[in-house]
């Protein structure tokens, strides 16, 4: 292979789109990028159809430059706005045409509208769809692999995989005889795939997967596949919405799991990613779209440009107002109740009334729900971008235990996100996260598992009625969910009824006769409440059956104690006095000092200033010495338990029990400093400090001891 340095190469293009590029810019011998092999790369478009004559252009002046390149997609770009949603994906395919696609890969929403939908667009395309791990009555159902061979002779093998998630994410009766390989299956059809492409002497091999990277889809992971298969030289990814910076944290800041690449460019072409291959590796990087500074192509443009303008005459026109923001972000709708949920599913239940059907509640999934509505106008093409897929108003009648199953396996990883999340209407239920999933058996045909027994989930009512496991319930969900989808493989099971009148209509008409155009702060200002989830600690290191496990959750959730991360609290880390004051002034409010803060070694710009200054002002503290305090010293257990008690005196708590407390029995007394001694008493006897033997009173105060 005759390149430039990958060094070398990355400058070159990376300064190029520091100025306009025209036409002529690109015929200078500082642009010359003649036996480069470039691949440009996007995933997760979503509808965002107006970006694509950048990447056309982008295209079109690599290639300008001498570079060979090839223009990739990994998969979810016919589903995500009324622009391609509402012709199934039809005008996305005709712009990916125009702008010069090579190879692509399907998305879990490339089967949204069925396999035969698919397959009529993968006859429309000019570039091969590659999905080696779906197959059809058996067979693969598109091309497994292409390859492709720059002038220099560089031949280089591109494979597709699409999530196995798919199978429960797009609708089970949509995508009948349809088999997504997981789990080791896809790793073997992989390796497979690798193994066949080198046999074909193919020097570079790259994945075009939809995989991702998120917890909820770990065993079926890029990150997973490539800790099994070897060979692998690039992995483009998609289905997580990650972008470069994204990947390299996940990656220990390396970009590489193995010997593989791996990049991904985000959602919604506000990227698009590019991996540089020479002589001496090969790198990636991305472009912020909105940022690259060159001419779009005007044909791809133009037609994007009129698709809009057809959307925005249809669904442009106003027909209600809201007097909130109605929450559809994805970290929400998955992980809780928001206001949005409850609309929806508030219209489901009237829509169901409204065809005759009387319904008990009603349930739709938060991965269902794909943006949210901001304050004032509402259009057409709101509703329809919210609800994107098409989905209709179905009927499922099922037993409370059923109801229950399909509740607990829908929020078997909360408060992870998941698509699943149950957003409710009549239903009143309580989630409790800190206790465990017990996971069941595999669901037939599906990535996750049936609940063993019902730890997590409690159903206070249905209906207004107290909730009977028993009892048969009558429920208004979408036809997605009443197939099977997600985790409502319970509600497939029961049977259900598809009334066949679109999901968005249902809403719309909701919000035109229910609530007269006016979605109001008084119906849906925020959550109704229909969802308790009581929360367990972020903190890994801090197991569930800590004896103080309680306590700490409560001085956390008070803001009294923080972490030392996100996600690790060091309970058996020392405290140090700064720290010490600072979770005792967090208890009475955080007030404001009367007085600065009399020590010399607390800085100015110390987190622990104004609780030391507080302290002092108040008799908790005497100082290290009259004139410093030591705040990053770890402070001893008898110094903690002597500002505590302290503490407890300023509270005006009773501490006459204990005072007396004789403390002599314990074999390390003599190690107690005389001014501690009141303390210690104190503690012992009111069992603030819990002994045998031995007080450790010049031992450091661990964090949890303090919590």
């Amino acid at each position: 292979m005759k390149t430039k340095k990958l060094l070398s190469l990355l400058l070159a293009l990376v300064m190029m789109f520091s100025l306009t590029i025209t036409a002529s810019a690109v015929e200078t011998d500082d642009n010359d990028l003649t036996g480069a092999i470039v691949i440009l790369h996007t995933n997760d478009v979503h509808g965002a159809i107006s970006e694509y004559a950048k990447v056309a252009a982008l295209k079109d002046t690599y290639e300008k430059m001498g570079a060979y390149v090839l223009l990739m997609d990994a998969g979810d770009f016919i589903q995500g706005d009324p622009v391609v949603s509402i012709s199934q994906g039809a005008t996305a395919v005709e712009l990916m045409n125009m702008a010069g696609y090579d190879v692509v890969t399907t998305g879990n929403h490339e089967f949204d509208y069925g396999y035969a939908n698919l397959a009529k667009l993968a006859g429309e395309t000019k570039f091969p769809v590659v999905a080696a791990n779906v197959l059809y009555k058996g067979k693969t159902a598109f091309e497994d692999n292409v390859t492709f061979t720059s002038p220099s002779g560089v031949k280089i093998g591109v494979f597709g995989l699409a999530t196995p998630e798919t199978a429960t994410k797009a609708n089970p009766a949509k995508i009948k005889d349809v088999k997504f390989l997981g789990g080791q299956s896809m790793f073997d059809c992989a390796q497979a795939q690798v193994d066949s492409l080198k046999a074909e002497g193919c020097d570079i091999i790259v994945c075009l997967g939809h995989l991702g990277i998120d917890a909820e889809s770990a065993g079926n992971r890029s990150t997973d596949l490539l800790e099994k298969v070897e060979g692998i030289d690039i992995f483009i990814d998609g289905h997580s919405h990650s972008d470069l910076e994204t990947i390299m944290k996940a990656t220990d800041g390396t970009g590489m799991v193995g010997d593989t690449l791996l990049t991904s460019t985000g959602t919604k072409l506000n990227n698009v990613g590019v991996v540089v291959i020479a002589d001496d590796g090969a790198a990636t990087m991305q472009f912020a779209t909105e940022d690259l500074v060159i001419t779009p192509d005007k044909a791809v443009a133009d037609r994007a440009a009129a698709i809009q303008a057809e959307i925005d005459k249809d669904y442009g026109t106003v027909f209600a107002k809201t007097e909130v923001n109605l929450n559809g972000v994805k970290s929400d709708v998955r992980t809780g109740e928001t206001n949005l949920g409850d609309l929806i599913t508030d219209a489901l239940v009237w829509g169901a009334k409204d065809a005759g059907i009387k319904v008990d509640a009603a349930v739709t999934n938060g991965g269902g729900i794909r943006a949210s509505i901001a304050k004032g106008d509402i259009t057409k093409k709101d509703i329809n971008t919210v609800l994107p897929f098409g989905n209709t108003l179905s009927i499922v009648e099922l037993t409370g235990a059923e109801l229950l199953e399909a509740l607990e396996a829908s929020t078997y990883c909360t408060p992870e996100s998941i698509g699943g999340f149950p957003h409710v209407s009549g239903i009143v239920f309580t989630l409790d996260t800190t206790k465990a999933f017990d996971q069941g058996d595999l669901y037939p045909g599906s990535t996750y598992h049936a609940p063993k027994t019902i730890n997590r989930v409690t159903i206070q009512s249905v209906g207004g009625k107290a909730f009977n496991p028993k009892t048969t319930y009558t429920i208004a969900t979408n036809d997605f969910m009443a197939a099977g989808g997600d985790t409502y493989y319970a509600f497939n099971v029961a049977g259900f009824v598809d009334t066949g009148v679109p999901m968005d209509e249902v809403v719309m008409d909701y919000i035109k006769e229910e609530l007269n155009g006016k979605v109001t702060a008084e119906d849906y200002g925020e959550a109704a409440g229909r969802i308790t989830i009581v929360k367990g600690l972020p903190f890994t290191d801090v197991p569930a059956d800590a004896s103080y496990y309680d306590a700490l959750k409560y001085v956390y959730e008070n803001d009294i104690f923080k972490g030392f991360t996100e996600t690790t609290f060091g309970p058996n880390n020392t405290l140090t006095r700064g720290q010490m004051v600072t979770v005792l002034w967090r208890m009475n409010g955080s007030p404001e000092p009367k007085a600065d803060c009399p020590f010399g070694d607390v800085a100015a710009n110390s987190p622990f200033r104004k609780a030391i200054a507080w302290a002092a002002e108040n008799g908790l503290t005497n100082g290290y010495t009259p004139t410093t305090f030591a705040p990053g010293q770890a402070i001893s257990r008898q110094q903690f338990l002597t500002i505590l008690y302290r503490y407890a005196k300023f509270m005006g708590y009773d501490v006459s029990v204990g005072e007396d407390t004789n403390i002599l029995s314990y074999e390390d007394v003599a190690q107690v400093s005389e001014v501690f001694i009141p303390a210690m008493q104190w503690a012992c006897g009111s069992g603030v400090l819990v002994a045998e033997k031995t007080l450790t009173p010049t031992a450091p105060a661990m964090r949890y001891q303090v919590a």
